[in-house]
């Protein structure tokens, strides 16, 4: 039986991810798009929007035995996956102790942990001319206090990624570091908890759609990063030339945090 081409897309039922599947959705060369999240509902409007190609799967992906039980399920579906977009992830914005331990381990096993799994589970089912996309961020340019866990997890993400890409080269598969900077998603509304020191200046915010449009054009390419924006782009380039205590006064000043 001939393998049906797949793509498969974490954290699919709003902001960036559900722009990525309302893309793909729309490729006629894939037969099938497996979205991930928490949030049944939120997928299966995706899937009475876009139709049956879309295919719902309820996971937490914070738990690492839940994406190895989706490796499982996987080699049932006789899939050739074109695509994986670990798009999965959240932000707490606030100082270190505004949060619990649990919470802070959490991003840490989503961010981190949920990335690399979805990665190793799926790479045996995808062959030459496949793509991952690991959505990083602009914090993953420098130490961001206030952030510090989120910003840590992305820069992780970020230099993983582009090590990876390098190391699946000789099978084919590009991987590609999406370092956006301020998205206008609801990545917001669980990452502001009203902390008495934290981020409140989102200058520079961009429409997910563009983000995931220039994401995938640039993952077609053969880029192992991609950075949307003359703002990320700027940040990206003084980082490598001013020293890191420096690049943090400046957020601190941005960001009005005494």
């Amino acid at each position: 039986m001939e393998k049906k081409n797949a793509a498969i897309i974490t954290g699919a039922g709003s902001g960036l991810g559900k722009e990525f599947t309302k893309i793909l959705a729309g490729d006629a060369s894939l037969d099938e798009i497996y979205v991930l999240g928490r949030n049944e509902e939120k997928l299966n409007s995706l899937k009475s929007e876009l139709g049956e190609k879309i295919k719902p799967y309820i996971i937490d992906l914070s738990v690492t035995d839940k994406i190895k039980e989706f490796g499982k399920f996987l080699e049932n579906q006789n899939i050739n996956l074109k695509i994986l977009v670990n798009n999965a992830g959240f932000a707490k914005f606030c100082s270190y102790d505004d949060i619990s331990l649990d919470e802070s381990l959490n991003m840490i096993n989503l961010n981190v942990c949920g990335v690399v799994t979805m990665g190793l589970v799926c790479i045996p089912f995808m062959s030459s001319g496949s793509h991952i996309i690991n959505i990083s961020s602009q914090a993953s340019f420098q130490p961001v206090p206030y952030m510090n866990i989120y910003g840590a997890t992305k820069s992780f993400v970020k230099n993983y990624s582009r090590a990876l890409n390098i190391e699946l080269k000789e099978k084919g598969i590009t991987v590609t570091a999406v370092c956006p900077g301020w998205i206008k998603t609801n990545l917001f509304e669980r990452g502001c908890i009203n902390a008495k020191k934290a981020p409140n200046n989102f200058n520079f915010m961009v429409m997910p759609e563009d983000v995931a449009k220039k994401s995938l054009n640039d993952a077609y390419a053969g880029k192992d990063i991609s950075i949307y924006g003359l703002y990320p782009n700027f940040c990206h380039v003084f980082a490598k030339i001013l020293p890191e205590k420096i690049i943090m006064k400046i957020w601190l000043l941005m960001q009005n945090i005494k």
